[in-house]
């Protein structure tokens, strides 16, 4: 595996990541309950496709389509014996595409929660994570990823099992929770006891931060939780592209391009180095991302009433430690 992601974080001011999979290949005609994993051997015409659409759109780096590709989740779909097959393929059509780019392009292989719950609340045990987090290591690293992307954990317990799974092999990684629940993981987490947790971790990662979660407004509280946190990694930010809403018998995100440009400046400004989008955020979105951080110089860390004004109001009055109230409605500033 590469140093690329290190070096681009001591050569750029920020790096521009990629924008949500699902959400994409749902637009290709994946089927809801479906697994987007089998793609990399069904359809990889249509994955391959996403990977170019987030090259074109100006990222930096961008994720394999592995992130359902643990043993626990393929079970649902009866393919748990295909776990390296199908991370393998996932991180080959992605290392092809970034060859093919024109320029240097990080391939993160995406590793998503196991869908179980740990014990001793669940069932699943640490060592049985730790293998399969493991497994799915092995199919990333023989496809050629640059670097390992744990996103979307809830429960501390998960992420130090497939970072112990990850120090097997002495490979780079970076990870993400998601502050999902009034400023917290769904577990309990807050920004705080991540810092905490990422610094206990024997094998360290080359950055960590908060994807998903609510609205783009949550996830700067966060990001800026993990800088008061004191925080020496770089920071990561994967937001939403605006609320999820339910219309016509789909979901539907409500952030538009514009809004996602001020939210990778905001972002920007308030601490990350590494910043995306997830769940609604398309090419479309990262055009505008890319552009307007290009174009606007760094300022000063913006207050939570900048953000909400910006970006929409917060869906809680606290970040989860229980701190001062901050602003939870305003009205959304719109450009013209």
């Amino acid at each position: 595996m590469s140093d690329l992601l290190q070096r681009l974080l001591s050569e750029k001011d920020v790096i521009l990541a990629d924008g949500a999979t699902g959400t994409n290949l749902f637009a290709m005609g994946l089927e809801a309950g479906d697994a987007p994993e089998l793609w990399n051997a069904d359809a990889p015409e249509k994955v391959r496709s996403l990977y170019d659409q987030m090259i074109a759109s100006g990222v930096d780096l961008f994720l394999t389509n592995s992130f359902g590709g643990t043993a626990a989740r393929l079970k649902l779909h009866n393919a748990q014996s295909r776990v390296h097959e199908l991370n393998r393929k996932a991180a080959e059509l992605a290392r092809d595409a970034a060859a093919n780019a024109g320029r240097p392009i990080v391939v993160a292989g995406s590793m998503g929660p196991t869908g179980e719950i740990m014990e001793p609340l669940g069932a699943l045990s640490h060592d049985e994570a730790v293998e399969m987090f493991s497994d799915q290591v092995e199919g990333l690293m023989a496809g050629g990823v640059d670097v390992l992307w744990l996103e979307t954990i809830s429960a501390p317990e998960e992420l130090r099992a497939a970072a112990e799974a990850i120090g097997r092999h002495d490979v780079p990684w970076c990870c993400t929770m998601s502050f999902d629940t009034a400023g917290r993981t769904m577990m309990g987490v807050t920004s705080a006891a991540m810092v905490e947790l990422v610094a206990s971790l024997e094998h360290q990662p080359i950055a960590f931060g908060a994807n998903c979660g609510v609205g783009a407004s949550d996830l700067l509280r966060t990001v800026q939780g993990f800088v008061d946190g004191g925080a020496t990694l770089p920071i990561i930010a994967k937001g939403n592209a605006g609320i999820p809403k339910f219309v016509d018998g789909h979901v539907h995100y409500d952030g538009t391009p514009d809004l996602m440009g001020d939210y990778a400046v905001l972002a920007r400004d308030s601490g990350a180095k590494i910043i995306g989008g997830c769940c609604g955020t398309m090419a479309e979105h990262l055009r505008v991302m890319r552009a307007r951080l290009d174009d606007t110089p760094r300022g000063p860390r913006p207050s939570m009433e900048t953000v909400v004004e910006a970006l929409g109001a917060l869906s809680s009055d606290t970040d989860g430690t229980g701190s001062a109230t901050q602003p939870t409605r305003t009205r959304r500033r719109r450009r013209a």
